[in-house]
């Protein structure tokens, strides 16, 4: 049982401090260094990747996640392949419907059937390989060998069986464990019906991280966490109903009390919208506490199948949560092998 751990940044300005952490996760046994994205808001992050894998020399890199209705499919397509070309084959794509970058300037979220499109065209392209798409075959004649998969943020029943059924990963963006029990097992049911090995795929966990033993600090810090997953969740909620949607009661039941949302404070630890989420959502959809307390949660997670768990740092604790994580919680759910046997 062993597990990959990303990191989750803003792309606030400096982005020199973006490029910073990135480093200092790398230096800390990080494997990924995931992004929001989301142009309005924050930095443009394809920019910012330029530069953490300029001054890196494992880490990978991804939008946290990107969607298809910001870029044209090709365009995106064009960036990865361009940053394989430069850097080596070193990113991923993260991708969803759409939430912030698109709300903000009064969009919609795409359809499933966009989304699946997009993937497709994304990945081609992104893979050296010739794609249709409006017509035509395109192809990036400068592109060879780059290597690109597309994990896919989901949360509601069409878009995890769109998962299983062609993403290379599973993104799911809150930490507890029953509920990310069920949903590891729809995407992994949905892709054994296509025909697809379910455990080819990666399952990547994402959640506020803080270690610390002040714990109404620490789930102030982490309160907007459970703004944001409501966003989608009211989504899902509106489509299928509150109950018999599929989706657990755990997950619906907390979002009643939501009055509107300001996207002006997304993903910050000073969120004042976000009063209606309970301490006990946060301690179920956050990891919090001590390094036990973590890699308790973590090692129920590995036993679930989640092969990455990506930890948001949107608060007053950086350094100090990567430092305990490189030196004691990575190396607990790491392989051990022994010198001499």
């Amino acid at each position: 049982m062993t597990m990959d751990f990303g990191v989750v940044l803003q792309t606030n300005p400096p982005a020199s401090r973006v490029v910073q952490l990135a480093k200092l996760a790398e230096a800390h046994g990080f494997s990924h260094a995931w992004t929001f994205d989301s142009h309005l808001l924050w930095e443009e992050p394809y920019v910012i990747y330029s530069a953490i894998l300029a001054e890196t020399n494992r880490i990978t890199v991804g939008p946290f996640v990107t969607n298809p209705a910001t870029r044209d499919w090709t365009v995106t397509a064009s960036v990865f392949a361009t940053l394989n070309e430069m850097y080596g084959n070193r990113t991923v794509c993260g991708i969803g419907r759409g939430d912030s970058a698109v709300r903000v300037t009064n969009g919609r979220p795409s359809t499933m059937a966009e989304l699946r499109e997009s993937i497709h065209v994304i990945r081609e392209l992104a893979n050296s390989r010739p794609v249709e798409y409006k017509g035509s075959t395109l192809q990036f004649p400068w592109s060879k060998g780059s290597e690109l998969e597309v994990w896919v943020a989901a949360y509601g029943p069409m878009a995890l069986k769109l998962t299983g059924e062609v993403g290379d990963g599973f993104i799911l963006q809150l930490a507890d464990v029953d509920i990310a029990e069920w949903m590891i097992k729809t995407v992994k049911d949905a892709a054994s019906a296509a025909g697809r090995d379910p455990d080819a795929l990666q399952f990547c966990v994402a959640a506020p991280m803080y270690i610390g033993d002040d714990m109404a600090h620490m789930r102030d810090q982490c309160r907007w966490f459970g703004g944001m997953v409501g966003n989608h969740v009211a989504d899902i909620v509106t489509k299928y109903g509150h109950h018999g949607s599929g989706v657990p009661e755990a997950l619906t039941d907390y979002i009643e009390g939501r009055k509107g949302y300001d996207y002006n404070t997304h993903g910050k630890a000073e969120n004042d919208h976000v009063d209606f989420v309970p301490d006990e959502i946060v301690d179920r959809f956050c990891i919090l506490g001590t390094a036990d307390e973590h890699i308790a949660k973590l090692t129920q997670l590995a036993e679930l199948g989640v092969t990455q768990f990506a930890g948001y740092l949107q608060h007053d604790n950086k350094e100090e949560t990567l430092r305990v994580y490189g030196e004691t919680i990575i190396p607990a759910l790491a392989e051990h092998v022994t010198a001499k046997a």
